[in-house]
């Protein structure tokens, strides 16, 4: 466990990093926090959520720390929780993974609000590369279904990007909340309508990225299914044609005795010519139903 401490002239600020189970217990009986929610801080997954509880306002919210191009669709593998207990002269602040956008240095005369909502936009920051990323990556695939081969492109690709997009959906959509509950107590500070802009832009961009994805999933499919029609389309004229050769040779291929025309001369040219005749028939007839 890390402890870190700054000062500031009417706050403290106190950031707690990977406490153990065991460490509860001490960070309780020193800070007076309650149990339940030090344990609901350190509980993997955790969604995004607030609480009043006597002189103290938690929260907890989510911070992204990892790629887009890792094959992951789950909340807890996507991103990082980090607690706020907000007392009247105390911040303190619990995680488990290590946050950069909490080096800060700030002004000893910062408000304590000031500095919870800087620190709250600076991990709604975290959001804004992924988000943006997976927007772009939407955008090349489609360009490779309709501007090049669609066989470049992989279900399971278009399936983790649409999961993503909605777990960023999700996160944010309940990261908004949070902060509208909270308005009472917040809504005073120059950041909050920045934060709620913010949350609103990275809103649109999922909300969008997950629309885009479904209709690219529904598309890919679809140019899919065409090209196998195409595929059986083609072995069915095939076999249109050479179904009825089929018939004439196994015909004539029959070992009886007595066939009246096993003995013409001209026997084997006339069935070529019939063969022929056949094909350009049934040739003339898929014309004219504009099959070919």
């Amino acid at each position: 466990m890390k402890i870190t401490e700054k000062e500031f002239e009417s706050f403290k600020w106190i950031d707690i990093e990977n406490p153990m189970k065991e460490d509860l217990e001490i960070i309780n009986k020193e800070h007076g926090l309650n149990y339940y929610l030090i344990k609901d801080s350190l509980e993997k997954g955790h969604l995004p959520k607030y609480e009043k509880n006597n002189n103290v306002n938690f929260f907890i919210f989510r911070a992204y720390t990892s790629d887009i191009k890792h094959k992951i669709d789950e909340v807890g593998e996507m991103s990082n929780k980090i607690a706020f207990f907000l007392f009247e002269d105390k911040l303190i602040t619990i995680h488990r993974a290590q946050f950069d956008f909490l080096n800060i240095n700030e002004e000893k005369e910062i408000k304590l609000n000031e500095l919870f909502l800087k620190i709250v936009r600076l991990m709604l920051g975290t959001f804004h590369k992924p988000t943006i990323d997976l927007a772009n990556k939407i955008d090349e695939i489609e360009k490779n279904i309709f501007l090049k081969d669609p066989r470049n492109v992989y279900l399971e690709e278009l399936y983790y990007i649409k999961s993503q997009s909605r777990i960023l959906k999700k996160v944010l959509q309940i990261t908004q909340s949070v902060i509208e509950q909270s308005a009472q107590i917040l809504a005073q500070s120059s950041q909050f309508q920045d934060i709620k802009d913010l949350l609103l832009n990275l809103l649109i961009y999922n909300e969008e990225s997950v629309e885009n994805a479904n209709q690219l999933m529904n598309t890919y499919l679809s140019i899919s299914n065409q090209k196998n029609n195409e595929v059986v389309r083609l072995l069915t004229i095939f076999s249109a044609f050479f179904l009825p050769l089929t018939f004439i040779v196994g015909v004539y291929g029959m070992n009886f005795e007595f066939m009246p025309e096993l003995k013409w001369k001209l026997g084997y040219f006339l069935s070529i010519a019939f063969m022929v005749i056949v094909v350009i028939i049934i040739y003339i007839w898929f014309r004219r139903k504009r099959i070919i």
